[in-house]
């Protein structure tokens, strides 16, 4: 139980989500061509006909934590203790964090077109994804009464909220080039959800008992709890289902200009998700009295009391609609050749994404640098809680395979992993801006007969376009080329 604890703590309270890999952009990798998908896989040819990843996870973790709770929550994590030193009592402090998580299991795709105009795909994600808020009293509380006046009365200091929620997609993309110049993709994705949940405080109150070592605590508001056979999630409800099913789309588009720049536009993960009839929601009003603060067993004490309440109150069972973490995002590139061997190349990005359904928004810069099949890239971003990122990213690409590894928060992970590997109260920066952790994995690999361009193919080609490409010169009455 005190594993569920902290990583409710450090991954599901969150406020805001970002999970997009900027250093992916514009790469061409099979990653790239599955999340931004006006972007194309395949080189006429060069390219193998076939594309995959073999199974091999393409993996993008992130996680986020900022307010005066990082110490308190890593020295818990690391030290088996809480530092609440930098805490701040009764004056409405609140905590926020990133949590998501993507994994590509599965990602096929295959060229279609002699003419190099035509790319389908096939993938299957496992996702999660989060957003809430958490005071810096919540956290207090879970090392005794210490931080906390004896018998003083505090309102509205548990008025937390989150939500969670873990799904799989699975997605069929397409992806034409019109002309020389435009080129569009859509991903079309079937959603099976996992697990959901949603909980909101919208009143509070305690009054803590230091001699006797307990807390009064009140609660008021409503938690949404999906579907879970057996309530707790054994292996097998990881697996997918139609239980909670959903449906979302991407769409991207891509024009080159005549002095070469690149625009991309992307719409990304549009959608939903509605959860089993057998969900329940609950609306709950009660208090209760938490034993044994100072104990060992104070986490779990804390926790099963809190649930008492939260599922306590009138529950109306029932299906949910519930949305995913689409974005909206605008992105500029173009390529340089930095010598006349064209062995060195630079192809800077400029980023904007916006999230659909919250206030979050987020711009980067890309730069990598490529010699011959190496890339080294490095990324900034900066986002609306004015925070400012590194990243950098290592990739070895050729026009049959490529292998990426990196992190779009390169200082913040290596600090966080030094301060795992120290594990002494010296180590834990006690002033950092933020805590986070992102990394990145991904491989793929082409196989097949190499894609033939029709001026050098060994067969003859038909040169038909594709349904896409004969829609758009019929409705605007241009030559296809």
């Amino acid at each position: 139980m005190k594993k569920v604890l902290l990583v409710l703590c450090l991954l599901v309270f969150t406020d805001k989500i970002f999970a997009q890999q900027f250093s992916q952009y514009n790469t061409g990798s099979l990653y790239d061509s599955f999340e931004n998908p006006s972007q194309r896989a395949f080189t006429p040819d060069t390219s193998k006909k076939y594309a995959t990843n073999y199974l091999f996870p393409n993996l993008n973790f992130n996680v986020f934590l900022t307010g005066d709770a990082q110490a308190s929550l890593k020295s818990r994590l690391l030290l088996n203790k809480y530092d609440n030193a930098k805490l701040v009592i009764n004056q409405g402090r609140y905590n926020t964090a990133i949590f998501n998580a993507n994994a590509y299991l599965i990602m096929f795709k295959v060229f279609t077109s002699l003419t190099g105009d035509e790319e389908m795909g096939f993938s299957w994600q496992l996702k999660g994804e989060g957003k809430g808020s958490l005071t810096d009293e919540s956290i207090a509380t879970f090392n005794g009464t210490g931080s906390f006046v004896s018998g003083n009365p505090y309102t509205n200091i548990f008025n937390d909220n989150y939500y969670y929620q873990t799904y799989h997609q699975v997605s069929f993309t397409y992806r034409e080039k019109f002309n020389n110049q435009f080129a569009f993709g859509v991903k079309l994705s079937a959603l099976l959800g996992i697990q959901y949940q949603k909980l909101d405080i919208t009143n509070s109150s305690a009054v803590y008992d230091s001699e006797n070592d307990t807390v009064g605590v009140g609660l008021k508001g409503k938690y949404y709890q999906s579907y879970v056979p057996g309530h707790f999630l054994p292996r097998r409800d990881y697996l997918p289902t139609l239980r909670n099913p959903g449906a979302a789309i991407s769409i991207g588009t891509t024009y080159r200009t005549e002095d070469n720049f690149v625009i991309q536009g992307n719409l990304k993960d549009l959608g939903f998700i509605h959860w089993s009839s057998r969900s329940n929601v609950y609306n709950f009003d009660n208090t209760t009295v938490v034993h044994g603060l100072s104990t060992p067993a104070r986490e779990d004490s804390i926790y099963n009391k809190v649930y008492e309440i939260l599922r306590g109150g009138t529950a109306a069972t029932g299906s949910f609609t519930s949305s995913i973490d689409g974005r909206l995002e605008l992105a500029v590139n173009k390529s340089y050749w930095l010598d006349d061997d064209r062995m060195f190349k630079y192809s800077p990005t400029a980023i904007a994404s916006k999230e659909l359904f919250s206030p979050g928004f987020i711009i980067a810069l890309t730069n990598p640098f490529q010699y011959e099949k190496y890339v080294f890239t490095l990324t900034t971003s900066y986002d609306d809680l004015k925070i400012l990122s590194l990243g950098a990213q290592l990739m070895a690409k050729t026009a049959n395979w490529e292998f990426y590894i990196g992190s779009d928060k390169l200082a913040q992970t290596a600090s966080l992993i030094a301060e795992a590997a120290n594990k002494g109260s010296s180590a834990i920066n006690q002033n950092s801006a933020y805590t986070g952790g992102d990394i990145f994995v991904g491989f793929s690999m082409k196989f097949g007969p190499v894609i033939e361009h029709p001026m050098n193919a060994s067969v003859i080609p038909t040169g038909e376009k594709g349904f896409l490409a004969r829609l758009w010169a019929r409705l605007f009455k241009t030559t296809n080329q």
